[in-house]
């Protein structure tokens, strides 16, 4: 399924498909930031590591930044 929107939700990231559909979601913690998704990641920057997830919500890699 594609991301159609990320949509921040109180501690978490509500991850959106087709039809407002809920596909996953991200917890979120003081301070992390979503820095933007595709249509089948979606990438958030907590604390000093930029984190990229799958449409399910699903950690898929990390990196310093």
């Amino acid at each position: 399924m594609t991301i159609e929107t990320v949509v921040p939700r109180g501690c978490y990231l509500s991850i959106l498909g087709e039809h407002g559909r809920i596909l996953g979601s991200i917890p979120l913690e003081t301070g992390d930031m979503l820095l933007g998704f595709t249509g089948s990641s979606v990438t958030v920057k907590k604390t000093s590591f930029i984190h990229v997830y799958d449409e399910h919500g699903v950690h898929i890699s990390s990196y310093p930044g």
